[in-house]
């Protein structure tokens, strides 16, 4: 009920901002130094507590900081900010920034901001596979960890496979597993994280060689692995075979061809010596 009549008294000044769980929060008041005789008050609401006042300054220039262990309250350049260190979840409430000229009081800004714990935990990739020949089974594993019991976001997870070759400038979208839940698993201790395991396999040929990431996207956060590179045995190989082979080929054409244009010439002249020969001995004498 506070929550709706402080939205109508702040109208358009008010907003909602959503942040994570040790993130660095500011939130800022307009300030006027031609007010006159006006104080600035931070306030904050927390559900099942009375307003709990953040810090004050005038509207005129002042230095005066009022810090606590996490939040800072103080004067910037035609504002008065307040700033949260490391949010945690129990700062999710509404803040308020009001000011007061003598007995009256008028909401400047409001905020809801809510403190967002994360859905995925961690991403874990295999590290490194052995080199796989061509026409082999390759089979890649994502594990999924996340927060069940602190976990308020429905929905399952979505993974993508991305590939990052060497003759590619961007890495290319190659699987996604849409929204099949996958192999997950409760953990039997409490709070601890639940499991998902997701598996991709293909069938590689020489060109499949470069890093393979899989990327979870839950909640509208992204988590990415850390890459899996895999090696293709053999490509090297096959290309010094097929260029050796080629070497040898056209070293034989060359020798033949040379072979050949020797035994022409030879042909060409003992023909001519031939000629030159008998034309004597046919000349006849009248």
């Amino acid at each position: 009920m506070v929550l709706h009549v402080l939205t109508h008294l702040i109208d358009e000044n008010f907003e909602t901002k959503t942040v994570g769980v040790g993130d660095d929060v500011t939130l800022t008041c307009p300030r006027d130094a031609s007010w006159y005789s006006t104080q600035l008050f931070w306030l904050r609401l927390v559900s099942g507590d009375l307003p709990e006042v953040l810090g004050g300054t005038f509207s005129f220039e002042y230095d005066d900081v009022h810090k606590t262990p996490r939040i800072t309250a103080k004067q910037k350049p035609g504002t008065f900010v307040m700033i949260i260190d490391k949010a945690k979840v129990g700062d999710t409430g509404l803040y308020f920034c009001v000011k007061q000229e003598r007995i009256n009081m008028t909401v400047l800004k409001g905020t809801f901001l809510q403190i967002k714990e994360p859905s995925i935990t961690s991403v874990v990739q295999d590290i490194s596979q052995d080199p796989v020949h061509p026409g082999d089974l390759m089979t890649l594993q994502c594990s999924v960890l996340s927060e069940s019991e602190n976990n308020t976001c429905p929905g399952k997870h979505r993974v993508f496979w991305f590939r990052a070759g060497s003759d590619e400038n961007h890495p290319s979208v190659i699987y996604t597993h849409g929204n099949r839940p996958g192999g997950c698993e409760e953990s039997p201790e409490a709070y601890s994280p639940q499991k998902c395991v997701y598996s991709f396999s293909k069938t590689v040929n020489s060109s499949d060689a470069g890093t393979y990431f899989c990327a979870v996207a839950a909640c509208g956060e992204i988590l990415f692995g850390n890459g899996t590179k895999i090696d293709i045995k053999g490509n090297c190989t096959m290309a010094v075979i097929a260029l050796s082979l080629l070497s040898a080929a056209l070293a034989i054409s060359l020798i033949i061809i040379t072979f050949l244009i020797h035994i022409i010439k030879t042909k060409s002249c003992d023909s001519s010596k031939g000629n030159r020969t008998l034309s004597p001995i046919n000349k006849k004498k009248y």
